[in-house]
């Protein structure tokens, strides 16, 4: 058995009262900025207690991606085993990181996942206000890392166990939460596997990263790549007898940019998106020993973030062909030895559900707002879509206040986010 795509659970996407057609297919997108939470409908002011203090004990946790995660996920398996729920954790090549699954309801058939990141981004180097490990409640915010990226809709996950348990569920609801979304999803494919080993079915899965409660179908996918140069060393007087691999390392970056320029301009395009072409950019460079020593090594990334349909090895393979076909034959005639290597780190897939999907129109139904858009940061959600599972993005809070000093969400965003899952609770129960 593996996942499915068994949509029973969902409401037919069909007009209700009042609706029409183009109203049920949620045809019109929005724009995404960075701001969302003031388009959503609330008349939710405060959390509920259990989920705010659950936020604060997660907010807790040092589970920035260099550092485990299992203090925080055991302290999520212990506390749904005092619930009487089980959780099966899968962890990393190492041991030190862990993702958990959990499902509630002993109904058969495919559920609902309720998925999110443990980790968090880091803190050096930024000014805070406050202690970022500890959670701070001033002026109607929870401040603290993690708070809205995004313990807090685990926290909202957490908080309604005793409302699922009590529920008479017609299908299982799955707690999914990962290790490492923040520095390529590396958790979520290993999840993914797990629960499919043990005949885990998923009708569709709900990330809870901030959206400010909009539904958003989609987001693009972003690729790390690794570029080596290989150089030959030379005392700095006798330069043009070495290669310098910094030099060359510098043209293909130049590349790099002069593509992304390429496909500001040409495309292809998705209005749908804020930035509505692919990027590529170069994050990080590494090269050199001594300014008197021409460079034998030097090493960059750069990060590509492409529109889910679009043909990615294509622009990929030009950077590839212009090291091969010009760059390694100059490099070359000076020393045999020279190469250039370019190699995939890491990879969160695109997401792209169908306006029209069951998931989607749920989804609508339980925020109580019909627009749809797209976000324009990458989710563990990419890897649920390429396991051919429907997926949607919606979550309490707003991006704009993620990855930056003195992180915070609104309370009312809490609130809401605990409206959301007890409305799905609901639903869960009569369809």
């Amino acid at each position: 058995m593996g996942f499915s795509r068994g949509l029973s659970v969902y409401p037919s996407a069909k007009p209700g009262p009042g609706e029409s057609r183009s109203d049920a297919s949620q045809a019109r997108l929005y724009f995404y900025f960075a701001v969302p939470q003031l388009l959503c409908r609330t008349s939710h002011t405060r959390p509920a207690m259990t989920s705010l203090d659950i936020a604060r004990t997660l907010i807790g946790f040092d589970t920035v991606s260099r550092n485990s995660n299992l203090g925080m996920i055991e302290w999520i398996r212990d506390r749904l085993a005092g619930q009487g729920v089980r959780s099966h954790l899968s962890y990393d090549d190492h041991g030190s990181k862990a993702n958990l699954l959990a499902t509630i309801g002993d109904r058969p058939g495919p559920g609902i996942a309720l998925s999110g990141h443990t980790d968090v981004v880091p803190v050096d180097g930024q000014q805070w206000s406050s202690e970022p490990f500890k959670p701070e409640e001033r002026d109607g915010r929870l401040y603290g890392r993690g708070a809205v990226d995004m313990k807090s809709f685990i926290a909202c996950c957490l908080s309604a166990v005793p409302k699922m348990l009590a529920a008479p569920l017609t299908r299982p609801v799955h707690l999914a939460f990962t290790y490492d979304e923040e520095v390529g999803c590396l958790g979520a494919p290993r999840l993914i596997a797990d629960a499919r080993s043990r005949g885990v079915e998923l009708a569709g899965c709900i990330i809870g990263e901030p959206t400010g409660m909009q539904v958003m179908t989609g987001h693009k996918g972003m690729r790390v790549y690794r570029c080596n140069v290989l150089g030959r060393e030379m005392h700095s007087s006798l330069a043009p007898e070495g290669v310098n691999a910094i030099e060359y390392a510098a043209r293909m970056i130049e590349f790099v940019r002069t593509l992304a320029a390429e496909l500001r301009l040409n495309g292809p395009h998705d209005p749908c998106y804020s930035v509505p072409y692919p990027t590529l950019q170069t994050g990080l460079i590494r090269g050199g020993i001594a300014n008197n020593i021409v460079p034998r090594d030097c090493e960059f990334e750069f990060d590509f973030r492409y529109l889910p349909d679009m043909d990615v090895e294509a622009a990929v393979d030009r950077i590839r062909r212009f090291a091969r076909e010009t760059l390694e034959p100059e490099m070359r005639r000076i020393a045999p030895e020279a190469a250039i290597s370019l190699s995939l780190d890491h990879e969160a897939p695109g997401l792209l559900t169908r306006e029209d999907d069951r998931l989607t129109y749920l989804g609508t139904k339980l925020t109580g707002n019909k627009r749809i858009g797209r976000v324009p940061f990458a989710t563990d959600g990419g890897h649920f879509h390429l396991a051919g599972v429907p997926t949607i993005v919606v979550g309490p809070g707003s991006i704009s206040q993620a990855h930056k000093p003195d992180e915070y969400i609104e309370l009312t965003q809490i609130a809401e986010c605990d409206a959301f899952v007890q409305r799905l609770i609901t639903h869960l129960t009569t369809n």
